[in-house]
């Protein structure tokens, strides 16, 4: 049993988070592959936004393949959020999955999706959501964070995760890491995704 975390990390929000599904996944006794989807920026671009140091710490996540989500039992996605949508990177390499659209490769296997944001209401619900389209188009099994995870209840804190998935704050200048219950929440979207997907394999 195998899930697939593809994800895009800048600073390293987003890969903090994919760290922690993967670890909900291994909870369940499942194998959890991280990867990380093609950069599109120039380095140059990146050295001026500051993004090249944070990336290193990352940079030994292998880059997905297209034929790696065939392969997988479960998917789940990780993205920033820009303008309430993915980000360009995950949005290209989505758009290079077109051969497994026409096979069917992705029918019937779980998938779920996690974000990041700026401030408190910069759009993530809306970039799980629509998201999730292309779930749907793939014929995946949506799978998103239940309200089992109480942590989404809180109003103690300011803090990410909804119905639609895990979710954490990043702040303007990317000062704000994940907070213990962002991580938590991710960890629990990574071991439902997997509990999913071994149901749906029999």
């Amino acid at each position: 049993m195998q899930v697939l975390i593809v994800y895009y990390s800048m600073y390293g929000h987003v890969h903090r988070m994919a760290e922690a599904a993967a670890e909900g996944v291994k909870e369940t006794g499942a194998e959890a592959l991280l990867r990380r989807v093609p950069e599109t920026l120039p380095e140059e671009v990146l050295a001026k936004m500051g993004a090249l140091e944070a990336q290193k710490a990352f940079s030994d996540v292998p880059v997905c393949t297209v034929d790696e989500l065939a392969s997988a039992d479960g998917i789940i996605f990780g993205t920033p959020t820009r303008f309430g949508n993915m980000c360009g990177q995950m949005r290209q390499f989505l758009d290079s999955t077109g051969k497994l659209w026409m096979s069917g490769a992705l029918v019937g296997k779980a998938g779920s999706v996690f974000a990041s944001t700026a401030t408190q209401h910069g759009g993530q619900e809306t970039t799980i959501y629509t998201f999730l389209t292309y779930l749907l188009h793939q014929g995946m099994v949506v799978v998103g964070l239940p309200y089992a995870f109480e942590g989404q209840m809180r109003i103690d804190e300011i803090t990410g995760c909804s119905p639609y998935g895990a979710s954490t704050i990043a702040g303007g200048k990317g000062e704000r890491m994940p907070s213990e219950n962002e991580l938590a929440g991710a960890r629990f979207q990574g071991k439902h995704v997997a509990s999913i997907a071994q149901k749906l394999t029999g």
